[in-house]
């Protein structure tokens, strides 16, 4: 046992008697599973990004591929579709490998047919799976833009949690705040107003905060002031994953090595 497992890279069960007991099985399944719900949750707002109305990320499109059997025009986004549907798949059989967990008398063998399907299939899909994901990653069409025309959409609404903020911080309530900066929001809404516009000629507003106050709060750069210290916490920079990648460069880690 001890040779077998060795070789296999594996760690023999302290304890065991006729049948190893299956929860480290459902544990390992599980653990296949939520990899692949991770990988689906990322497709899905990719698919999300890419419909004809949004479109500001695209998976890759090479020429001459069929984007949809029916309408020529589009690009359907296919793998990030066929990720979604295998990591349904294997969330099954995770549902499978805990069913597989009572065993009668502890002796049973009503798991063995169903992990004969259940343990390869799951390891070879998710490894067939974060080899798309991969492919989607490397060559995935982004258009900055187009984000900027869609945010630009709201006439500048995306801003009035940092209004709301900036008169509580010059002295008003949270309430009062709330209204001054929910009733010009409602016109501009309503009216297809810009909402600067609006709220630097109100005076109640320009009582508190002053044009070039309001200009200060009106900029993007603001929401992405701590994007490097993010990354870095996830490690994420350029010099940890490059780090991170020399460790495991081995082929027998890579996506579809099997």
């Amino acid at each position: 046992e001890e040779k077998a497992c060795r070789k296999l890279k594996l760690t023999p069960a302290p304890v065991s008697n006729q049948v190893l007991q299956r929860d480290r099985h459902a544990q390992f399944v599980t653990t296949l599973a939520i990899i692949a719900s991770s990988l689906e949750k990322f497709a899905t707002e990719i698919r999300g990004l890419q419909k004809t109305e949004t479109r500001e990320v695209e998976e890759p499109f090479s020429a001459g591929q069929t984007g949809s059997s029916a309408m020529p025009h589009k690009r359907n986004p296919e793998l990030c579709e066929r990720v979604c549907g295998i990591s349904r798949l294997i969330r099954g059989y995770a549902l499978t490998s805990m069913e597989n967990i009572a065993l009668w008398h502890e002796r049973d063998i009503s798991h063995s047919s169903a992990e004969r399907v259940i343990l390869p299939d799951a390891c070879f899909l998710l490894d067939y799976s974060l080899s798309i994901f991969t492919s989607v990653m490397k060559g995935l069409l982004v258009y900055p833009k187009k984000m900027k025309k869609d945010l630009e959409l709201t006439r500048g609404l995306v801003f009035s949690q940092r209004v709301m903020l900036s008169f509580i911080e010059k002295g008003l309530s949270r309430q009062e705040a709330y209204k001054l900066v929910q009733k010009n929001a409602m016109k501009s809404w309503k009216g297809g107003r810009n909402f600067l516009t609006l709220l630097k000629s109100d005076a109640e507003v320009t009582a508190c905060l002053t044009p070039e106050e309001l200009d200060a709060i009106f900029d993007y750069n603001y929401y992405l002031r701590y994007v490097d210290e993010v990354y870095e916490r996830i490690g994420l920079t350029e010099s940890q994953w490059k780090k991170t990648v020399k460790n495991f460069e081995s082929a027998e880690l890579s996506p579809r090595s099997v």
